[in-house]
């Protein structure tokens, strides 16, 4: 997008592109630059630390589980036909030979052996009784069994939970920690994931500072955030230390990352005298975007240098949020061949009007608390925050998450139920 400085004016702001299309244009890019997805390498990880990766191939199981019959109850197993008939007024007689953890225990016709949940169960049995239904009679070694049970009735089979050869998961699932205890019981001890995508994260500002800031200095918030955000996300962050607004320093701090997957910017990206982001990107690669249809966060700009994204977010905290979760999470996820899973939601009341422009998607904070709630009702009220500047931080921090008023709509009237994304949940 090489262009004179009106003309990039003109993209930024009277022009914005839906969000829908910006991310469409991104992928697109991320797409042609890297030929396929994922545009990462793979690698193996012991299985108690591949929570939250992204599986690299297909994975089926290598056993059965149980890998055995066992008993579902605590009782005595049996066989089957020699329970026929058996009541509480007239309980069929059976010898017990002892237990299922004992060596060499069978269950041959007219005998029963005592079983655990869990217990394999002996040869020749192929049913259990409940504890509950036997009566032990120690005197003579036997047992009434007062319940008839059928052919396999109170046992597990083998490969009830999983079968050897069943398909599991596919190439791009995320793994949780429920995959993780599958894959171990079906005999995995390493797995092969994406490697994790590897993001240089760069807070620009000659304002910025560290600490202690004086009049007219702002302590430097935004790298951080993101930078953790990325992690969270499954991505590898380099948090960079703050770059000043000069063309040239700008210039060799993107350079200096595009070996990493991504490259993300944090203020600069509007289109004053010290925004010069945008020009450079353009200078050293291509602009893909800039100016998108979202509040907070309208001046993003998205780009691509030597088939790196390169991520330029506003130096607003609020509005530098919005865009990473719109644009950066779904960027790592491409990389690492996924896509974002959605955020979970909450059920909620408006209890104030939330105002919006058509053409723009707006992000709305608010809190939620619980309310009287009649039959399917939701049960919470959701309040707008009264700071609701994309330059107030506290906005987010201290909200329950955001609700968001589509591009297609003037705003959300009082007493409408919506839905609150809590964005932050979800990896």
């Amino acid at each position: 997008m090489k262009g004179t400085d009106s003309e990039r004016t003109e993209a930024g702001f009277k022009v914005r592109t839906p969000i829908d299309e910006a991310r469409q244009v991104l992928r697109a890019a991320i797409e042609q630059a890297e030929d396929e997805l994922p545009a990462t390498g793979t690698e193996r990880v012991e299985l108690d630390r591949a929570d939250g990766r992204v599986l690299a191939a297909p994975l089926e199981s290598a056993r059965n589980v149980p890998h055995y019959r066992r008993a579902a109850m605590d009782g005595y197993a049996v066989r089957a036909e020699d329970t026929f008939g058996a009541s509480e007024r007239s309980p069929e007689i059976l010898r017990t030979v002892g237990s299922a953890e004992d060596d060499g225990t069978t269950v041959d016709p007219g005998t029963a052996a005592r079983v655990h949940t869990g217990s394999a169960l002996p040869d020749g049995a192929d049913a259990v009784v409940m504890i509950e239904r036997v009566s032990e009679l120690e005197a003579t070694g036997e047992l009434e069994v007062e319940d008839a049970v059928a052919e396999g009735e109170n046992v597990a089979p083998t490969g009830e939970d999983v079968d050897a050869g069943q398909q599991l998961y596919d190439a791009g699932h995320r793994l949780r920690p429920s995959d993780l205890g599958l894959l171990r019981s079906v005999g995995y001890a390493q797995v092969e994931v994406t490697e994790r995508p590897t993001v240089g994260v760069v807070p620009t500002g000659e304002e910025l500072v560290d600490s202690d800031p004086g009049p007219g200095e702002v302590i430097e918030t935004n790298g951080l955030t993101v930078s953790r955000l990325v992690e969270r996300w499954g991505g590898d962050a380099t948090y960079r230390d703050v770059v000043t607004d000069d063309h040239e320093s700008l210039r060799v701090a993107i350079q200096r990352d595009l070996t990493k997957d991504v490259v993300v910017t944090t203020g600069g990206s509007s289109v004053g005298e010290r925004d010069l982001l945008p020009e450079v990107i353009d200078d050293l690669g291509e602009v893909l975007v800039h100016g998108v249809g979202l509040k907070p966060g309208h001046p993003v700009c998205l780009g691509i240098v030597e088939e790196t994204p390169v991520l330029a977010l506003p130096g607003y905290p609020v509005a530098c949020i919005v865009n990473a979760v719109q644009f950066l999470r779904p960027t790592l996820r491409w990389l690492a061949g996924t896509t974002p899973d959605p955020h979970p939601t909450t059920r909620a009341v408006l209890e104030r009007k939330i105002p919006s422009e058509p053409g723009t998607r707006t992000f709305a904070r608010v809190q939620l608390d619980e309310r009287d709630a009649v039959d399917d009702e939701p049960e919470y009220a959701a309040t707008p925050t009264r700071a609701s500047g994309s330059g107030v931080l506290s906005s987010v921090a201290l909200a329950d998450g955001w609700v968001v008023v589509d591009d297609d709509r003037e705003g959300i009237p009082e007493g409408e139920p919506v839905a609150v994304q809590d964005w932050e949940v979800n990896p």
